[in-house]
C-alpha cells in the first residue's frame, strides 16, 4: 500500500489473508535521498539505522511509517500496533506524537541495505493543500529519521497462481508494482493500473507473460480507481482459474471484488483491500 496510504484501511480481507513477518519490531530509518520521479510521485530512500534487521518478503509488503512532528517523536512508540497500543498511541500529545500512515516497499536493496518508498503528491505544502506524508516527503533531507513496523505482504505467493490478474489507482501501485517484480518469470495474467498523468506510468518488472495497461485521467476530475474499475470489467474473462489482487480507492476494491466474485472465481482467490475512501 502506499503513497497516500492511510492509518485506517476501509473494507478489506488483508487481515484474513495476511502473511506476517516472522518478526515485528521498531525500526529507526533514515532517509538518504528524496527526487520527483513522475509529476505525481515522490521516491524517498530510506536506509542506515536498523534496515538491516528488516526482512523483506517481496510482493506487496507493506509497514506503518511514523513520521516524527517534534525532537521526541520517536521516543514513545510502541512496539506494536493493536487496538490497545494504539489508543495510547493516541494519547500522546499533537505536539510530538508523529504522523502515522500506511505504506508498501517500492524496492529493498540489501547492498547497501535500502528501501524506497513512494509516495502520491497531490496539492502543494506551499499552499497548504498537500497531506503532512506527501509534505514530508518532499521537504525531508539526508539525515532525516522515521520509524517502521512490519506488517508483512497480502499477496499469497503460496497459491502458487499460474495466471493473476492485478488491478490498482496510483495510491496502490508502489504495491502492485512489487508485486509484479516478486512474481516468478512463467507466470502470465493482466495488470490495469490508473494514475492521475501519462507521465506517472513507471517502468515495471512485470513477467513476460503479463500485460500491463495503464490508465491515465490526465487532467479529469473523476474519483481515482473509477477508470481502472471499468478497464478491469470490460477485459475478456479468463478461460481458466486465477488469481485476483485489488487495492485502492475503495469502491474500486469492493467492486472488482464483487465482479470477480460473480465471475464465479472463489473468494479464496481474491485479495482485496480499500486505502482510502473518496468523499462525496
Amino acid at each position: 500500500m502506499t503513497s497516500g496510504g492511510v492509518a485506517h484501511m476501509a473494507r478489506t480481507n488483508l487481515n484474513a489473508v495476511r502473511i506476517k513477518p516472522e518478526v515485528s519490531e521498531l525500526l529507526t530509518l533514515r532517509v538518504l535521498r528524496s527526487e520527483r520521479i513522475s509529476p505525481h510521485f515522490q521516491r524517498v530512500t530510506l536506509g542506515e539505522g536498523d534496515l538491516e534487521r528488516f526482512r523483506p518478503m517481496g510482493y506487496d509488503q507493506w509497514f506503518r511509517l511514523f513520521i516524527p512532528v517534534s525532537g521526541d517523536s520517536l521516543t514513545r512508540l510502541p512496539a506494536k500496533l493493536n487496538t490497545l497500543s494504539y489508543l495510547r498511541f493516541l494519547t500522546i500529545s499533537k505536539s510530538s506524537r508523529p504522523v502515522l500512515r500506511n505504506y508498501s516497499v517500492r524496492a529493498y536493496r540489501p547492498e547497501p541495505a535500502e528501501m524506497d518508498v513512494d509516495f502520491v503528491i497531490h496539492g502543494s505544502p506551499g499552499d497548504g493543500t498537500s497531506g503532512p506524508a506527501a509534505t514530508w516527503a518532499q521537504d525531508c533531507g539526508p539525515g532525516d529519521p522515521v520509524a517502521i513496523l512490519d506488517e508483512g505482504i497480502g499477496f499469497h505467493p503460496a497459491a502458487a497462481p499460474e495466471r493473476v490478474r492485478l488491478v490498482a489507482d496510483e495510491s496502490a501501485l508502489p504495491a502492485a508494482a512489487a508485486v509484479l517484480g516478486s512474481l516468478p518469470r512463467h507466470i502470465t495474467g493482466h495488470a490495469v493500473i490508473e494514475v492521475p498523468h501519462a507521465d506517472d506510468a513507471q517502468p515495471l518488472a512485470a513477467p513476460d507473460g503479463v500485460e500491463v495497461s495503464w490508465v491515465s485521467r490526465d487532467g479529469s476530475h473523476a474519483t481515482p480507481g473509477v477508470a481502472a474499475l471499468a478497464t478491469a470489467r470490460a477485459l475478456p474473462a479468463p478461460a481458466e482459474p486465477f488469481y485476483g489482487w485489488v487495492a485502492g480507492e475503495q469502491a474500486l476494491a469492493s467492486g472488482m471484488r464483487r465482479t470477480w466474485v460473480e465471475a464465479g472465481v472463489p473468494k479464496d482467490d481474491i485479495m482485496f483491500c480499500g486505502y482510502w475512501r473518496a468523499r462525496g
